[in-house]
């Protein structure tokens, strides 16, 4: 955990607000494989990171509570019995979704100050979003006994950006923020909410991120329509979710729906099955059989379920000529952000310059590289 951010944030506080606060951890998530399938009942397989949010936070006994981003040096204040969400729009509605989804629990919380500071990059698809939603919950359960199990804060954290955020997220970047276990990855069913720890044992690998450090506007609309098509097909075949669903089931209503549609949600339930093989290889210790799956499951985000972009491709198709480098795929939403690679870790100091100047001659910009270790979930910092 990066000791000088956790100095930082209290630093901060404590000149901003002039208190001791509690202190939480709160991890970012990488998803190893397993991409939009959470929102269709399915197994994903994330973990947490050893990036996130560090929150400090504490009651006041002003007449009103006060968040602070410390990055941005924003900070906004709010009555407690007057939420509503913020129309600029940006950090704020993650906290505010959080305090006013507690409240909607019949939850009694009292006035009080947090500031914030991370070292997740921006953009990189590694949630952040979730992380702040989980430490703002897990921080008011700690100073008000709310007597929250873990598994309820991650379903407000959910509402919360439902509701105040307006994304109609999965379960998957909350469960696995709060969830976390060091040197594990969980296979979570997204339906039961329950995960099952995998531990992985990379040997003379390691995973490194690549982050393409664009962003490209379709995302959210996107996210949207990927979803509905899912939901449409679903319920033409008679099903709660695509979950549910065989690549024969599928066959049977093909005339019905339009060829994307049905490639869409082909690659839904053939990422499914490839989630769970990769439980299977882990237990194996076969990464040579993850790393095929990783690269499967680009190829399926990038031609069928259409989410990628050149930069993502690029990155993936210049991992694939290089044997040391088993699986790399994009992560996350799609449209931008990262690619996960597992690569040989002799060959990660040589493979960084490789890319960076190849990125750099293709695209006219930087990408940035990030290693990541598995870690605990979100928790009290002593």
């Amino acid at each position: 955990m990066n000791t000088a951010l956790i100095d930082k944030v209290k630093k901060s506080f404590v000149n901003k607000f002039q208190s001791e606060p509690l202190m939480i951890f709160s991890p970012g998530r990488i998803n190893i494989i397993g991409e939009h399938t959470d929102y269709n009942d399915g197994f994903v397989f994330p973990a947490a990171v050893d990036k996130g949010i560090i929150a400090a936070i504490q009651k006041n006994d002003a007449k009103t509570s006060t968040a602070y981003a410390i990055d941005m040096n924003e900070s906004i204040t709010f009555e407690l019995d007057k939420l509503k969400p913020s129309s600029v729009g940006s950090w704020e509605n993650y906290v505010l979704g959080v305090v006013a989804e507690i409240q909607n629990r019949n939850k009694v919380i009292q006035n009080f100050n947090i500031a914030f500071s991370g070292d997740i990059p921006a953009g990189s698809g590694m949630s952040s979003s979730a992380a702040l939603e989980n430490s703002v919950v897990f921080g008011l359960n700690e100073l008000f006994n709310l007597g929250l199990s873990k598994t309820e804060m991650i379903l407000i954290s959910q509402k919360a950006e439902h509701n105040y955020v307006g994304v109609n997220c999965g379960i998957m970047d909350q469960y696995a923020s709060m969830f976390g276990i060091e040197n594990n990855a969980l296979l979570l069913d997204c339906r039961t909410v329950e995960a099952k720890p995998f531990k992985i044992n990379f040997n003379e690998h390691e995973l490194i991120l690549i982050n393409t450090n664009v962003k490209h506007s379709l995302s959210d609309s996107a996210y949207n329509d990927r979803r509905s098509a899912c939901e449409n097909i679903a319920s033409l075949l008679g099903i709660k979710a695509l979950r549910d669903a065989s690549e024969a089931d599928l066959l049977k209503i093909k005339a019905q729906v339009t060829p994307e549609n049905y490639q869409k949600a082909l690659y839904v339930i053939q990422e499914n099955n490839r989630a769970i093989q990769a439980s299977q290889a882990i237990l194996d210790d076969d990464l040579e059989i993850l790393g095929a799956l990783i690269y499967d499951s680009h190829e399926g985000l990038s031609k069928q379920y259409k989410v990628s972009c050149d930069e993502l491709d690029f990155l993936v198709q210049q991992a694939k000529l290089n044997k040391q480098i088993l699986g790399a795929r994009m992560m996350g939403g799609g449209f931008g952000g990262c690619t996960i690679n597992l690569i040989e870790k002799t060959e990660t100091a040589s493979f960084k310059i490789f890319i960076s100047e190849a990125y750099k001659n293709k695209f006219g910009t930087d990408c940035s590289i990030y290693s990541v270790k598995l870690s605990n979930g979100t928790h009290l910092i002593k």
